[in-house]
């Protein structure tokens, strides 16, 4: 028997036009009802989830969010940090500086500071409405301390720019960090130890909930590891071929109630 299932956002539980279909909101509700915990598994804040959370009446402390792609593990309502896997401010420079070589905007979020960048950029904008944030504009080498707690660090452009840039990125950022695409025009950078799989798996063990327990659905590169962690990894239809490959299954796709399909064939069976 299952008893959580996680769920990325953009890509699976929001359909294109980022909304959560009724059909997915019933089976998750159903879900609940059950006694299944409901867990978003996000790039964003918790700032940013609050509407969705709202949405399937999930504000509670009882409730948990994997945020930052599993860097932060909060409960849902105070937000209350469980666990945390975070870079430095020194790091935030270092990379600040490369993109600045690579041509590339750059913005990272900061415990003490939110959403900084050191240019604004329509993809800082997006990610400050998307999350319910502001940004501050600042100097990375004069702005940050070397100890600052950060988050996550990302490099921001339309897609043909930002894949060109990332062709650049030099090998000491996959030595040092975890890096990798969360959007066409999202290229995040995190502490080496986090990924959604491990902050999946730190949140289970505390809830006493077996890995064989635990349903993943996503799409993209930043959800392959809960699918490879969770007793049933699942892919949605529109998933890369990377996340397909290493399902146990494919459902159908984010505009076709894809999560709601896995939640009536494994859960409400």
């Amino acid at each position: 028997m299952y008893k959580l299932i996680a769920l990325d956002m953009d890509g699976t539980l929001f359909t294109s036009d980022k909304k959560i279909t009724d059909r997915t909101k019933k089976a998750i509700a159903a879900a609940h009802a059950q006694g299944v915990k409901i867990v978003l598994a996000s790039g964003r804040p918790l700032d940013g989830l609050h509407k969705p959370l709202a949405e399937l009446n999930l504000i509670s402390d009882n409730e948990y969010v994997l945020c930052y792609n599993g860097a932060l593990a909060v409960t849902a309502k105070s937000g209350t940090i469980l666990s945390q896997c975070t870079l430095t401010g020194a790091d935030c420079k270092r990379l600040f500086a490369l993109a600045q070589q690579i041509g590339v905007h750059c913005h990272a979020f900061s415990t003490k500071q939110g959403l900084i960048t050191n240019e604004t950029s329509e993809y800082t904008e997006y990610e400050a409405r998307l999350n319910e944030m502001t940004y501050t504009i600042i100097n990375p080498q004069t702005d940050i301390a070397d100890d600052e707690i950060i988050i996550k660090v990302m490099f921001i452009d339309p897609p043909e720019i930002l894949n060109e840039a990332v062709k650049k990125v030099p090998d000491w950022v996959y030595e040092d960090f975890n890096a990798f695409n969360s959007s066409p025009f999202f290229f995040e950078i995190t502490n080496k130890a986090v990924d959604k799989g491990a902050g999946l798996a730190q949140l289970a063990q505390r809830l006493n909930i077996r890995q064989e327990e635990v349903i993943a659905c996503g799409d993209e590169s930043n959800d392959y590891s809960m699918i490879k962690y969770a007793g049933l990894g699942v892919a949605m239809g529109n998933a890369i071929d990377k996340v397909k490959a290493a399902a146990n299954y494919i459902t159908d796709t984010n505009d076709n109630d894809g999560v709601a399909k896995v939640i009536e064939k494994f859960i409400l069976k």
